[in-house]
């Protein structure tokens, strides 16, 4: 049922696009989760994340973390709803970094949060960032998976809503074969 009344909200705000998109990952794929379009509604972020906060809620969690720029909403939302501090990695010079200030103390129990995930590639950064600071990783929520679970982060892990969006390599794409223009909506430039 969760899957059914979030992507009817990804609809309604129009963040459901279809189309040809290169993905933050660099595959290739005909559908594209916009969730910011989402996530600026405050309602609907709120019960979006409800379904990871809950998750989560019995965990011994000292920070949420989440990568640079899509996860930062759904971290600062889960923190809210578990009351836990919450922290972002941004890139610089094309790695994630912990900046502003941020850090992470040995032993620290961290929850990772990313908006979509579809290889997992920024989770996985944000992984090692916690692990080089000597952190706990607890686990990873997100709010969309792209993968309908075939992606494994080693830790427990929640998804708001997880279906099974077919990505290509970009090099044995269909939509390029078929010579439909590819756009790049989201955060971070491939």
């Amino acid at each position: 049922m969760n899957n059914k009344k979030i992507i009817s909200i990804f609809e309604e705000t129009e963040a459901l696009l279809r189309g040809h998109f290169r993905l933050t990952s660099g595959r290739h794929s005909d559908t594209y989760f916009q969730c910011a379009k989402v996530l600026q509604y405050p309602n609907h972020c709120e019960y979006i994340c409800s379904f990871l906060s809950d998750y989560f809620k019995d965990f011994d969690i000292g920070t949420v973390i989440a990568p640079a720029i899509g996860g930062i909403v759904v971290a600062q939302e889960v923190g809210r709803q578990l009351n836990k501090r919450n922290i972002w990695a941004e890139r610089e010079d094309k790695t994630l970094t912990l900046r502003r200030g941020f850090s992470i103390k040995p032993g620290e129990k961290c929850l990772v949060c990313e908006d979509v995930v579809t290889t997992g590639g920024s989770v996985f950064e944000v992984m090692d960032i916690v692990r080089q600071n000597e952190g706990v990783i607890v686990g990873v929520a997100y709010i969309v998976d792209r993968s309908n679970g075939k992606v494994n982060f080693g830790v427990p892990l929640k998804s708001a809503v997880s279906l099974d969006v077919i990505s290509y390599d970009p090099n044995d794409c269909p939509l390029c074969k078929d010579n439909i223009p590819v756009i790049k909506p989201g955060s971070r430039k491939v």
